[in-house]
This record gives structure tokens, sequence and C-alpha cells, in this order.
């Protein structure tokens, strides 16, 4: 892959960043639910964001 710009840099930061927001906003929920049905799909949905949040980043190296 070649040099990404800087436009394209940021746009990469600005997703890893919101990933990373939405990683920790589903992990909350997942804690703060008492019910462990919607608490495990919120940990599937934080898993998720994680996952995505690390294929961005293998974009950088």
């Amino acid at each position: 892959m070649g040099t990404l710009s800087e436009k394209e840099l940021s746009l990469l930061n600005d997703s890893l960043s919101e990933e990373e927001l939405l990683v920790k906003k589903y992990q909350m929920l997942a804690k703060q639910t008492q019910d462990q049905e919607i608490s495990s799909k919120f940990e599937q949905i934080a898993n998720q964001h994680q996952q995505h949040f690390n294929d961005l980043y293998t974009l950088l190296g």
C-alpha cells in the first residue's frame, strides 16, 4: 500500500477515535444493564467495534 495523504491520515485518525469511543460506550452499557441477553448483545457490539478499530489500525502499519 502506498503512502497515505494527510487527509487520509486525518480521516483514519477520526475513524479510530470514533471506534474507540463506541467500544467504551457499549462496554459501559453492557455493565449497566441487568438483562443478561442485552448485556451479551452490547458486549458483542463492543467486540465488533474493537475489530473495526484493529482493522483500521493495521492500515497505519
